[in-house]
């Protein structure tokens, strides 16, 4: 009996933890979301426009037609809307990149119906976030940012905005998933089935403490309307960029320099590990990697003492990581684990640079032959191929002239004219050296074997079984 009483008392304690109503809450928050009208100067005569011979007795009609329209290269001022939010009594505003991405004039707009122009501290196109800045006379009400990682599906949430340009709009949902990802390489976001539409771009998505849980970016609509599916960039991202804009006026991310991919169940097998996960290294131009002594092939499974389960994880942990700061990285090689020291650049300063070519080594010069092994007709490269890829002179490997549409290898992505340069991490430049490799292989009770392949110069790791070559 007591307890069928204690059970009935929680259901209630639940039952009640549900508001009633999110009015107290919207006047909470409601004076410090804003309204975002950007406008632009655009050239006219950018679209389609009647065809006429010179000389024409339709040249002077369509002269006249023109000018009654006020047309020809006068230019015309655009504008668009918005929405952000305050996050300081000083006014410093938080909205979307491409919200006031080429405004020459943005003027933000408050619940009270006062208007106030904004400049632009900084931006970071990567997370689309943009942060501005308004002179007032008096504090500003602001609100501030929660910690997005206690954010649980199935919780309430409330989004904030302009949409449509229908004015100061509050719409309820819940947390329907978490760390999303879509096409940016920070990305990750909340997922919301609370009302997001063209409008809400840039405007905040709170929890029920009023606190920003995510910035309103994205919806998933074949309208163009609401259908439910809406994405929030999450807040511990967006504090971190926020943070960086309002002391350097940029972003400052962390750079390892390496290009890495996942490791899959195949690859993992290839190289002895035990489980698929980590940060597979396929190419390591100049930059801190190389300074420390990392090689193509490692795998990278813990970074400054976090596990590394992903490349997704390991991108956001070096993101997000000091510049100039000396961290260890332990990566998986030949079959046992290596530290080492690695001091991070800066990623935006080297996005820009082109990697230095290493050189390789001399291959024994042999004649061409054609050999077609796991479903790949192969070649070793000659001065005529590496003219035809457009690949340095001193480039070694053997190239992918024919492939078995039915193979493992087709299924994988190899193609005609890839090159594999390596394979069971260690350079290949004949024919031979990929037959000693597979023997090799075998020996070892491998199932399959690790190979670098080169597709238009981007290298990745495949894994391709070896079991029934012949």
């Amino acid at each position: 009996m007591a307890l069928m009483v204690g059970l009935l008392i929680a259901q209630a304690m639940a039952a009640s933890a549900r508001p009633d109503s999110f009015a107290d809450l919207a006047d909470k928050i409601s004076p410090a979301v804003v309204n975002i009208t950007t406008s632009t100067v655009v050239e006219r005569g950018t679209g389609p426009s009647p065809i006429v011979p010179e000389g024409s007795p339709f040249e002077d009609f369509f002269e006249q037609f023109r000018d009654r329209l006020g047309e020809g290269d006068r230019p015309q001022r655009s504008s668009a809307l918005g929405s952000g939010f305050v996050i300081s009594e000083d006014g410093f505003v938080v909205t979307n990149n491409h919200v006031i991405e080429s405004a020459d004039e943005i003027i933000i707009e408050f619940f009270s119906g006062e208007t106030l122009a904004a400049e632009v501290i900084g931006t970071d196109p990567k997370t689309d976030i943009a942060l501005l800045k308004v002179k007032a006379d008096k504090p500003l009400p602001f609100v501030s940012f929660g910690d997005s990682d206690t954010a649980r599906v199935g919780d309430w949430v409330l989004a904030m905005g302009n949409p449509l340009g229908q004015g100061f709009s509050l719409s309820a949902g819940i947390v329907s998933a978490r760390n999303r990802a879509l096409s940016g390489t920070y990305d990750d976001f909340i997922q919301t089935d609370a009302a997001i539409n063209r409008g809400n771009s840039g405007g905040p998505l709170f929890n029920l403490d009023g606190q920003v849980v995510g910035v309103n970016t994205a919806i998933l609509s074949p309208t163009g309307g609401s259908i439910g599916i809406g994405f929030s960039m999450a807040s511990n991202v967006v504090k971190r960029v926020v943070d960086q804009l309002q002391e350097f006026g940029e972003t400052r991310r962390g750079w390892l320099g390496v290009r890495i991919q996942d490791v899959t169940a195949d690859v993992a097998e290839a190289m002895g590990l035990e489980k698929a996960a980590g940060a597979l290294v396929t190419d390591v131009p100049e930059g801190p990697a190389a300074d420390a002594g990392m090689l193509a092939g490692d795998v990278i499974t813990s970074f400054d003492g976090q596990d590394v389960s992903d490349t997704r994880s390991l991108v956001r942990t070096v993101g997000n990581t000091e510049v100039g700061k000396t961290v260890r990285v332990v990566v998986f090689r030949e079959g046992k684990t290596t530290t080492l020291k690695i001091t991070l650049g800066r990623r935006e300063e080297a996005e820009g640079a082109i990697p230095v070519a290493q050189p390789g080594e001399e291959a024994t010069p042999e004649a061409p032959v054609e050999k077609t092994i796991l479903g790949l007709t192969l070649t070793p490269l000659s001065d005529e191929l590496r003219a035809q890829l457009e690949l340095d002179n001193s480039a070694t490997g053997l190239v992918v002239v024919n492939i078995d549409e039915l193979s493992e290898a087709y299924e994988k992505g190899l193609r005609a004219g890839d090159v594999i340069t390596e394979a069971g991490q260690q350079k290949v430049a004949s024919i031979s050296d990929l037959d000693d490799r597979i023997a090799e292989a075998k020996e070892a009770g491998r199932k399959s074997l690790l190979m670098l392949v080169r597709s238009g110069g981007d290298p990745r790791f495949v894994a391709l079984s070896i079991e029934e070559n012949k």
